[in-house]
């Protein structure tokens, strides 16, 4: 099996699974991660997933970069050109679409939170993987490592690697990393912000599932809104995404039941029980009488309602 994948109690989990070549992504990877990504979307009792590798040496070591052998050199070049004029309906810059059609199967943005447990070399494609589909990161104290590996190669790669560095890093630190090439480790890592958390090894999972499971606890269609608001309109002007942001919020208000859910739970201090459930239209609200307009009015201006 390519990756592993398993759901358990609104938990889904994703594990590449061959370690003797380094987890990469190669095509059965990647069309199995791919079918995983879909699943995950459309499936309304998952609520948050955890990627990870298996073994303790590599977490993604990158892309397959091996052509077919019967294929001559000259035949290689010519698909690569022919890729960047006429790639495939379906397709971004040659690589299918699955579950998300901005950056392709690889590297999809899933409007749930995806845990990243870290557990050995994330290099490459397997380091981008990270920068596009993975919201919270672990990462393994004595495995993990993190490596651009392409530029060293003579070329940028392919993929958003560099472009999603630079967006969620300083700028000298994500140079640091594109332009000398050099691997570094987990404390490194933390200490930029690429990963939220180092651990021990053999709590690593442990600690992937502890998050998730709290994340579980959370309304689940607030939860995959919140992550579509910041990916989608994060780079917006402040004002501009804050009043996407609130209307967002108004719909998660009025056609959700978890808001109402929420503060229920909070006047009663009890926990909430978050369900994600839809509510019907409601009935339009009668006309405002003119004997009440004022006394309305004068709240509406105050703000305490």
């Amino acid at each position: 099996m390519a990756i592993d994948f398993e759901k358990r109690d609104g938990v889904a989990y994703i594990t590449l699974n061959n370690p003797e070549k380094a987890n990469i992504l190669d095509k059965a990877t990647s069309d199995a991660i791919s079918e995983a990504w879909i699943e995950l979307w459309e499936d309304r009792d998952i609520r948050c997933a955890i990627l990870t590798g298996k073994g303790d040496r590599h977490f993604c070591g990158g892309h397959n970069l091996s052509p077919r052998p019967e294929m001559t050199e000259e035949e290689r070049e010519m698909l690569k050109t022919q890729r960047i004029f006429w790639p495939l309906a379906g397709t971004v810059h040659g690589t299918k679409t699955g579950v998300d059609g901005r950056m392709g199967d690889h590297y999809p943005r899933v409007w749930k939170p995806v845990i990243a447990a870290v557990n050995g070399w994330a290099a490459g494609a397997g380091l981008y993987i990270l920068l596009a589909s993975t919201d919270i990161r672990i990462a393994s104290a004595e495995h993990a490592r993190f490596k651009f590996a392409l530029l060293s190669q003579g070329w940028l790669g392919h993929g958003p690697g560099a472009s999603l560095l630079t967006k969620q890093l300083r700028y000298i630190d994500a140079m640091k990393i594109l332009l000398t090439d050099e691997p570094f480790d987990a404390a490194e890592a933390l200490r930029i912000g690429l990963i939220n958390e180092v651990v021990p090894h053999d709590q690593l999972l442990e600690r992937a599932e502890q998050m998730a499971r709290h994340i579980v606890t959370m309304p689940p269609v607030a939860v995959r809104m919140m992550k579509e608001f910041v990916v989608r309109f994060g780079d917006l002007p402040t004002d501009q995404a804050w009043h996407v942001q609130n209307l967002i919020n108004t719909l998660l208000i009025q056609t959700t039941a978890d808001g109402e859910e929420g503060r229920a739970a909070f006047n009663e201090k009890r926990p909430p029980n978050f369900t994600g459930a839809l509510r019907k239209r409601g009935e339009v609200f009668p006309d405002i009488q003119e004997e009440d307009f004022e006394r309305l009015d004068e709240i509406y201006r105050s703000g305490e309602f």
